[in-house]
């Protein structure tokens, strides 16, 4: 009779701990998932609906005309473009310079390591915005160790390439492991490269590789996971960076940039719409955020297992 009693005590604690626990995911899931179905509730919206005060969440006269004219207002296909061979393509550069650079600070010894890492803290704590007047200074007038500046000196002939507004400002960084969050993906992966076991390299240090075979033959095929969860947010990042894109570029502007103007490149042209959608610029708001977003939810949606199990590898919290 007491172990009944006991058992029913267990089955009922762990039955409420099960639904505190739905409640729990449940509440949460919708927090985040909210902003996702208010965008495309509104979206979706005709100006009757917008003005009918039963009308919440689900619209009683649908129309998808918004997402036309937002792929309009973008120009969606000229700014996805920009978006990835501009930002993308720095995603992926990024991640594998971030982690030639971690490799050597977390293998090799140097009497300049400790210099290092306070440049490498100084490059995740100083915000972009310090630095962009002389960024902006030096890929107006791109020098390397001032030798292109001796011979404008000499010659009075300025040959420093002007690299605005090309991908190249974006590469560039990326490509020396100082683009957009390189420090924090540095830091990252040296907590990686530590927990890897020496053993595997002085194995192949036995059989007559060197550094940089050892690298590309034990240590990256070994490294998925973080080489996974540094593109990730790398290309999230990336891909929601409006302020360099703005900074750097002018006839370029990558899907941020154009989602920033959307209001003023609706009043540009928005004189030949239907009235239905002059009256309900918010559809069209609505819409060109959603456009904005499905790229890279797509690619989340397919990795997001291989993501979730890296995360847990690696141990990234909060």
């Amino acid at each position: 009779m007491i172990k009944s009693k006991e058992r029913a005590l267990r089955t009922g604690r762990q039955w409420l701990w099960s639904v505190f626990r739905a409640l729990f995911i449940i509440t949460m899931a919708f927090i985040l998932i909210y902003p996702v179905l208010f965008m495309a509730s509104e979206a979706i919206k005709s100006v009757r609906d917008v003005y009918d005060p039963s009308v919440t969440w689900f619209a009683k006269n649908p129309q998808f005309g918004a997402f036309k004219y937002a792929f309009e207002v973008l120009k969606y296909p000229e700014s996805l473009w920009n978006t990835v061979s501009m930002e993308l393509v720095s995603a992926v550069l990024e991640v594998f310079s971030c982690a030639i650079a971690a490799y050597g600070m977390a293998r090799f010894n140097s009497p300049l390591k400790k210099l290092q890492m306070f440049f490498l803290v100084l490059v995740i704590f100083v915000p972009d915005i310090v630095m962009i007047i002389p960024r902006i200074e030096t890929y107006n007038h791109l020098d390397l160790f001032g030798i292109l500046g001796l011979f404008n000196n000499f010659t009075g002939v300025d040959i420093r390439p002007n690299i605005l507004d090309t991908p190249l400002v974006f590469w560039l960084p990326s490509m020396f492991g100082v683009g957009l969050k390189g420090g924090l993906f540095i830091f990252m992966y040296m907590q990686f490269f530590k927990g890897l076991p020496a053993e595997l390299e002085e194995a192949a240090w036995i059989d007559g590789a060197g550094p940089v075979q050892t690298f590309a033959r034990i240590v990256l095929p070994s490294s998925g996971v973080i080489m996974l969860t540094v593109f990730i947010f790398s290309f999230i990042w990336h891909w929601n960076d409006s302020f360099l894109a703005l900074m750097y570029t002018t006839d370029r502007s990558p899907l941020a940039v154009m989602l920033q103007d959307v209001d003023q490149y609706m009043y540009m042209s928005s004189g030949d719409w239907p009235l239905a959608i002059r009256n309900n610029t918010g559809a069209v708001n609505m819409a060109a955020c959603l456009l904005f977003i499905a790229p890279p939810m797509t690619l989340y949606l397919i990795l997001q297992r291989k993501f979730i199990q890296s995360i847990d590898r690696v141990g990234i919290v909060g």
